[in-house]
């Protein structure tokens, strides 16, 4: 016999779709000490890494921003990496990968391409 065929998953409960803006956003974060990030974070938080963020919440960087820079008086410290989701968070920095420990590869790497 014939069967109805339903929605396997209601749609009416899920967020509405993810926008992105169409040219680069800024937004002033401060950089937090690693122990603290640990706190939050656990092991997970290596010295290859720095955190940063809004204490307040509300700013961050978030999914799609993956590999971009942050810039402190105009010169590269980190590239964003991850966070907690959703992001923007009080108290839940973001997490950056620290460009200084890469500075040897990154010139070894240029020097050799």
């Amino acid at each position: 016999g014939w069967v109805s065929l339903r929605p396997l998953l209601d749609t009416s409960v899920l967020p509405p779709p993810v926008t992105y803006p169409d040219t680069p956003q800024c937004v002033n974060v401060t950089v937090v000490s690693n122990s603290r990030c640990q706190e939050v974070y656990g092991s997970k938080v290596t010295e290859n890494m720095l955190c940063a963020g809004v204490a307040a919440g509300g700013k961050d960087s978030c999914q799609g921003d993956s590999g971009g820079p942050l810039i402190c008086n105009g010169v590269l410290q980190g590239i964003v990496s991850w966070g907690d989701h959703p992001c923007g968070q009080a108290g839940k920095p973001g997490v950056y990968s620290l460009v200084f420990n890469y500075l040897d590869w990154i010139q070894e790497t240029m020097a050799e391409n």
